[in-house]
């Protein structure tokens, strides 16, 4: 496979877009199109390339080697020269002495820290501003994984009896962030390194003379701020300083709190409750990803879906949506339209649900009419979600239409805002407000707590220029991004595992941040920053217990802190349920664009921006496109057919005199005559991960539309980009990997045999390779897992989990592009055509299939180790002895699933970055280069549940273990265990008729098998 030089990599500055090479000739649509065309039947595959059959597909097909067919031309001389050369290269990798480290011991050990053991303790991360719930392991006094918190309202659902806590893709990497080597470290005045005193100084200087002078005003700026503690300062301040005034902004979210006062006429939160939803429509609304409370809502949706023996019933999902979302791929019936006109389609449910008439966009008729059947037909039970990607007037029809469904009290809830508020609900109006009076050189000092606006501001919004107009200018934050380097005065915060605060979760709850680590270089909280500057300097922990002490939540002050502390949770401080009436009045439509359209939205990866610098989030495949280390223009097929557009083809957008480039990705799907753009990226102050990434898409966007632009133009620039996707570096050979099917087939199915796991002995004559008699027996502990495709919804958190808990590295972008990415546990997406069933290349089914290591009964990797290095163990395990591994890299040829890695480069040499070293997991070994690795079912934990029952005692049958990826799962898709024990769940879900083993029919016998995903169709749009 032929790559660029030029391409982004870890520690790398990126080349601006359009300076790298081209991809290769243009993928015809009308190919793919006849391809498809004639097809009779159903057609499974993974990206555009591969029904094109492009040269980069040809050459994964020849597996790693794309110079393949120059050995096979070789006699056999030379063939065995270089084999010769290869196997003494690999035993000089492999015999290499490694880098050694001395170690300190401790000269007096804590007492409550035994060494090999981790301490567990309770805190709450801050996502977006809102708390989620977690469990911190902590190793000799340094956090290596995060794990859901079961007591936590945002990590977990009672009603479904798991004993686990969840959580997703970012929080599981905001561990990353704690050991970035890039972050603040001192605080500076004008680029000089100063203390936290001296900025104190400075700061409470202007503040005493703005209360003698009305002419001085202060101003401060942060972003969602949910921390009791925190708002009760800034209340206070600004009580006390007249002064002063608070300001809020973030980019993403604002629609939804003014939609709800549009509808309500007041400020409140809504709070879904999915486990109680037979019926959901999501208009836009990515409730798996972009939600405060989506973690929970994961758990609760998939609590609903799931389907066994002795459940057959599940709800069925409606998506509307203007670019393809994981809600959408998960949806039993997706109707893809343009941001623009779900406003028109919200207005027609609406009217349905009135019994009035409002017509709906053209072709959306028939399924609009059996939706809201549906809908009405589930009475209480029925849902309506809208995204933060449209306009506030949708959200209050979605509003309305809940309401008129009567469904509110069950499905739907409203609570008072969690987030407390500031100068305005509008934090464009905020933002404004604040550049305007800064402009006007009448604000004398800037105090900037985390938000970066000179990256995020809208275009239209010259927050830099009037920025420097500030004679104080502070920013409180992790790194010197782009605000902070507008600033002359840069203070480091603390991550959330260094320091004590508080947070309230969606839906109110309140929670002690406590730290788990002293902070690594000079930071202070924000609470402590604010204290510093307008008060009295405290602590953290003085702050938050002198708060919730005066709150007199308990009467026993110490107890209850304990508990808290132990906990996570602050107990009976949930909001209370709110009744409002949708009464406020609908303005007219919005006149409907007709011409191209730009839709914005945050990456599934890096969000808005604030974790570009994580490398774990950064070579994360995105849920859909499986894109890494970029964003693209994403279009739909059609369009690139018709203008003329290539994979890799770089467009100039242009809209409001402001222009963007960026490069073209055909993502099947799509809307038409429309471009999703995604925040995040073309960072130029992220720090060496993040920096020149990408292209950045705040450049074109505005405060005016900020969810959906129209009258933009493009123009092809003729340079092109190489775009690196993971999804097309192995084919399925036309074999039978992904399997789904409708509820009611699977009813059908139900009282028939089980699925074969495995082919039988002898089929058509010919005898297979391997004794197929099971060689483990109820008395001892075998492990297996089961994946269950129905409630698998492609969020990635698996795939980070599993990074972290196994100190898998990461490789950059070049080396993806070279199919070198390490990930133990990828997720397949594939994509479903059949013209019978509607799924056309234009608007396919979307499938999901995690793929870890098979730890196959009979692994075809062993044989054919010539050191003995991947051995079968007595537990069922395919283990990987890296000592003896020497790089011959056999296993992984001989492996039909692709799921080893090969370290060809030293990945893991943190010499130049030591603080990276206290991210590693001790009980795992950090891999150098030359050796093989891979799933291990998280080993590790295995060895330390056997340990601990030997210490107690106890019998061992396996049972409590959990892997990494299934415990992160927030829809509890993964089950593992003793397959040995016929109670244990793993080995009932083995048992159920739809369990399958992926390419059984190779006598691989996996211990890893999967349920098929049932589909819950309406019959009146199955064939639609």
């Amino acid at each position: 496979m032929h790559h660029d030089t030029h391409e982004n990599q870890p520690n790398q500055s990126a080349k601006p877009v359009g300076l790298t090479p081209g991809q290769d000739a243009p993928i015809s649509m009308e190919a793919i199109r006849a391809k498809l065309a004639a097809s009779t039947g159903r057609e499974y595959w993974r990206g555009l390339d591969e029904i094109a059959e492009t040269e980069d597909f040809q050459l994964w097909l020849e597996d790693e080697f794309p110079n393949r067919s120059t050995l096979l031309q070789l006699d056999r001389r030379d063939f065995l020269k270089i084999m010769g050369a290869s196997m003494a290269m690999a035993g000089l990798v492999g015999c290499r002495n490694l880098p050694q480290d001395k170690i300190v011991p401790y000269v007096k050990q804590p007492e409550e820290m035994t060494l090999g053991k981790p301490l567990i303790f309770a805190t709450t991360a801050t996502i977006n501003g809102y708390g989620r719930g977690l469990l911190v392991s902590s190793r000799e006094g340094r956090p290596v994984k995060l794990e859901g918190n079961p007591d936590h309202p945002a990590s977990a659902f009672p009603g479904d009896g798991l004993k686990y806590g969840s959580s997703d893709a970012i929080t599981q990497a905001s561990l990353l962030e704690l050991y970035d080597p890039d972050r603040l470290q001192n605080t500076t005045r004008d680029g000089n390194i100063a203390t936290f005193a001296d900025f104190l100084a400075d700061a409470q200087a202007i503040i005493t003379a703005a209360k003698a002078d009305a002419g001085q005003p202060i101003r401060i700026l942060t972003e969602t701020v949910t921390s009791p503690t925190m708002a009760a300062q800034l209340k206070a301040i600004q009580t006390a300083n007249p002064r002063v005034k608070w300001h809020q902004y973030e980019p993403v979210g604002n629609s939804i709190r003014l939609g709800a006062k549009l509808a309500f006429g007041e400020a409140v939160n809504t709070i879904y409750h999915f486990d109680k939803a037979d019926r959901v429509l999501a208009l836009d609304g990515d409730f798996f990803m972009n939600l405060p409370g989506s973690v929970r809502y994961s758990r609760e949706y998939a609590h609903h879906r799931r389907v066994n023996k002795n459940k057959s019933t599940m709800s069925r999902l409606y998506a509307v949506e203007s670019a393809p979302t994981l809600t959408g791929a998960n949806a039993d019936h997706r109707l893809r339209a343009r941001a623009s006109d779900i406003e028109a389609i919200a207005r027609a449910i609406l009217a349905m649900a009135e019994g009035k008439s409002d017509p709906a966009p053209a072709g959306t008729e028939g399924f609009l009419k059996a939706c809201f059947e549906d809908l009405k037909s589930a009475g209480a039970n029925a849902l309506v979600v809208v995204g933060d990607g449209q306009p506030a007037i949708v959200h209050a029809i979605g509003h309305k239409i809940n309401s008129a469904l009567g469904v509110v009290g069950n499905t739907v809830t409203y609570i008072a805002p969690v987030e407390t508020v500031a100068d305005s609900e509008d934090h464009f109006a905020s933002l404004k407000s604040l550049v305007t009076d800064m402009a006007a050189g009448s604000v004398k000092a800037l105090f900037i707590f985390g938000a970066n606006p000179a990256y995020t501001a809208p275009s239209d919004v010259e927050f830099a220029k009037a920025l420097a107009k500030v004679p104080l200018r502070a920013r409180i934050g992790n790194s010197v991004d782009e605000t902070a380097k507008l600033c002359n005065w840069n203070v480091p915060t603390t991550h959330f595992l260094e320091a004590w605060g508080d947070i309230r979760a969606y839906d109110g709850t309140a929670s002690v941040v406590q730290p788990l680590i002293m902070p690594l270089y000079e930071g202070h909280s924000t609470i402590e920053v604010l204290a510093g500057i307008f008060g009295k300097p405290l602590g953290g922990l003085d702050l938050v217990r002198n708060y919730w002490k005066a709150q007199n939540l308990d009467p026993n002050f110490e107890k209850a802190w304990e508990k808290w502390l132990n906990n996570g949770v602050i107990a009976g401080t949930a909001f209370p349920v709110k009744t409002v009436a949708a009464s406020g009045a609908i303005p007219a439509a919005t006149p409907v664009n007709t011409g191209l359209e730009i839709i914005f939205r945050n990456d599934p990866t890096v969000g808005d921006g604030r974790h570009a610098n994580n490398g774990w989030l950064q070579e994360l495949p995105k849920p859909i496109t499986k894109l890494t280390w970029d964003n693209a223009a994403i279009i739909s097929p059609k369009m690139a057919e018709t203008s003329g557009y290539s994979q890799g083809d770089i467009l100039e957008i242009s809209a409001k005199n402001k222009s963007v480039k960026a490069p073209v990705w055909v993502q099947p799907g799509h809307p038409d005559n429309s471009i999703s753009l995604h925040f995040g990226y073309g960072r130029e102050s992220a720090g060496h991960t993040g920096d020149g990434v990408g292209f950045n898409a705040y450049k074109i966007w505005t405060s005016e539309s900020p969810e959906v632009m129209s009258g933009a133009t493009i123009r092809k620039t003729g340079d092109t980009y190489r775009l690196v996707t993971t999804q097309t570096q192995w084919a399925m050979e036309g074999r039978d990997m992904v399997r789904f099917k409708s509820l009611e087939k699977w009813k059908e199915e139900k009282q028939s045999e089980p699925l074969a796991e495995e082919p039988p002995a002898e089929e058509d004559g010919v005898p297979t390779m391997f004794d197929q008699t099971k060689e483990w027996s109820p008395g001892f502990v075998q492990w297996g897992m089961s994946i269950d495709m129905t409630t698998c919804i492609g969020c990635n958190a698996c795939a980070v989990a599993c990074q972290s808990e196994n100190n898998i590295p990461v490789v950059g972008k070049e080396q993806v592009a070279n199919g070198r990415h390490m990930n133990w546990i990828r997720i397949d997406r594939y994509y479903v055509t059949e013209a019978s069933a509607g799924h056309t290349v234009d608007d396919p089914l979307t499938l999901f299939q995690p793929v870890p290591c098979m730890h196959c009964e009979k692994a075809p990797c062993e044989p054919v180790c010539p050191v003995g290095a991947t051995v079968h163990s007595h537990e069922g395990l395919n283990q990987m002895v890296y000592n003896r591994c020497v790089g011959t890299r056999y296993c992984s040829n001989n492996c039909p699933y692709k799921v080893r890695r090969f370290n060809f480069l030293n990945w893991a040499n943190h010499h130049e970055t030591p603080v990276l070293k206290l991210l590693n997991n001790p009980d795992v070994t950090v891999r150098g280069r030359g050796v093989m690795e891979k799933c291990t079912y998280c080993t590790q934990r295995l060895s330390a549940s056997r340990i601990e029952a030997k210490n107690k005692n106890e019998e061992y049958d396996g049972s409590g273990v959990m892997t990494a990826c299934q415990q992160a799962c927030p829809t509890h898709a993964i089950s593992f265990g003793n397959i040995s024990d016929p109670k244990s769940e793993v080995s009932k879900w083995k048992a159920e008729k739809a369990n399958y083993g992926l390419l059984s029919e190779l006598n691989t016998t996996p211990r890893t098998t999967y349920l098929e995903r049932v589909n819950n169709p309406n019959p009146a749009l199955e064939k639609a």
